[in-house]
């Protein structure tokens, strides 16, 4: 049974974009420049009007900017290096691919839709 959701449940976000990038070097991982998918909340959300071939992204681009996704989500200090750097080199060093994170706006998410686990009763009377 799904927990009732309410404003003490809430969190934010940032909504990412992830965009292959022309470096003039050969490409290898079947990514190609321009080639976007973007991360809102939990999920990966290709483009609007991208059909068949062109609503994918490369396996092996994915493999590579799927560990820093959950962290460019989420807030961080301004000197974080998380914060700073948005270029990821591709995991093969022969493929030219890199691939930019783009924090986009800033949305809001329930505990509720996220967990199936109930947030533990607050002792504090913030």
């Amino acid at each position: 049974m799904k927990q009732k959701q309410s404003q003490n449940d809430e969190f934010t976000l940032y909504d990412l974009r992830v965009e292959v990038l022309e470096t003039g070097k050969p490409f290898v991982s079947h990514a190609r420049p321009g080639d976007t998918f973007d991360v809102i909340g939990g999920r990966i959300v290709f483009p609007p009007g991208r059909e068949g071939y062109q609503a994918s992204f490369s396996l092996y681009a994915m493999i590579a900017v799927l560990p820093f996704l959950p962290a460019k989500q989420r807030p961080t200090h301004p000197n974080d290096w998380m914060s700073t750097d948005t270029e990821i080199a591709s995991l093969d060093p022969a493929c030219g691919a890199r691939f930019r994170i783009t924090r986009l706006g800033m949305r809001s998410l329930h505990h509720a839709d996220y967990s199936a686990l109930p947030l533990p009763a607050r002792t504090d009377k913030a």
